[in-house]
């Protein structure tokens, strides 16, 4: 399963967390909302980007995304890149396998 960079938008109502905290966990529920969907959890997952608008934020970011791959950590690449959609934080792409 490939899922495309998510960012975090909240479904329910189109908002945007503001720290880079809150993004990185709404990005993740919207990646665990799409391997949910595909009968799949984040232990399928075996490669993600993330993308950052300042890879000062990495420490941040790797806090929370530790909290939803906990056992077995995917690949991982992490850039840092000029411009998100939205004028996010962060995007996060993975690949899912089952």
């Amino acid at each position: 399963l490939y899922i495309s960079g998510q960012i975090p938008v909240v479904p329910a109502d189109g908002s945007v967390p503001e720290s880079i905290e809150a993004q990185t966990r709404q990005s993740l529920k919207n990646i665990g909302a799409i391997l949910e969907k595909a009968g799949m959890t984040y232990s399928n997952v075996v490669k993600t980007t993330v993308l950052l608008d300042d890879i000062a934020n990495f420490g941040a970011m790797n806090a929370v995304y530790s909290e939803f791959f906990t056992v077995e950590k995917p690949a991982r690449a992490c850039y840092q890149v000029a411009a998100l959609p939205m004028g996010v934080k962060v995007e996060i792409e993975a690949v899912a396998v089952k």
